[in-house]
């Protein structure tokens, strides 16, 4: 129970009470959360804000156990396999190239370093006290940043309660398959779905994600 309250204690939000707000405002979604069980969302804070960005540019477009290769050959270039901003700036092509980083991932690395070094990455302190428009609109300004990256970030990093990244193709599908759909859903339809489920959308996105393993 202490580790559980642990890995909890970074959300700003209950999510049991969460969960039996969405059962209230949509049944059909309270059948899909009654099925896959308690939520068991877990917020990490055990590396920085700049070194989560990191493994998400790593991780962009890669299936996990490829992305988790790539990403632990180009983590033996740091000492304690801790990124920071001025030795990634320090590597060589080569050794990029020789962990399986693309052209475009080497590139948004680097502007994201030199984002670090400039100030332009919030402290926590300060992302706490962002809202979450704020804080997309401020990391999508660095080059190889787009918005669902930084809606994990909120969502994992961060811990915010009301995220729904719309564009995530596992949400999408998780939907369809909530209401039976023959088809998969438009973006904005997920989003106008969304609103009933106000101000707990992390939540709904997290049972959304888990419907397609039960």
């Amino acid at each position: 129970m202490r580790l559980i309250m642990k890995r909890l204690s970074f959300m700003t939000f209950d999510p049991i009470a969460a969960s039996s707000h969405l059962c209230r405002v949509d049944p059909g979604l309270g059948r899909c959360i009654n099925k896959v069980g308690q939520c068991q969302l877990i917020v990490r804070r055990n590396r920085s804000v700049f070194e989560y960005l990191v493994k998400s540019i790593v991780y962009q477009q890669l299936s996990g156990k490829a992305a988790l290769a790539i990403y632990i050959r180009f983590l033996n270039n740091f000492p304690y396999h801790r990124v920071r901003p001025e030795q990634l700036l320090s590597l060589k092509l080569q050794q990029f190239r020789s962990a399986g980083l693309s052209k475009s991932k080497i590139k948004a690395l680097q502007h994201l370093a030199k984002a670090s070094l400039s100030g332009e990455i919030p402290s926590i302190s300060n992302l706490n006290r962002m809202h979450d428009d704020e804080i997309i609109e401020k990391f999508i300004s660095i080059w190889g940043i787009g918005r669902w990256t930084v809606e994990m970030l909120l969502i994992f990093h961060l811990g915010r309660s009301d995220v729904l990244p719309v564009n995530d193709l596992g949400i999408l599908r998780g939907y369809q398959k909530l209401r039976g759909y023959s088809e998969l859903p438009s973006s904005d339809r997920l989003k106008r779905a969304g609103e009933r489920w106000r101000p707990y959308r992390t939540v709904a996105s997290w049972y959304l994600w888990r419907s397609l393993e039960v």
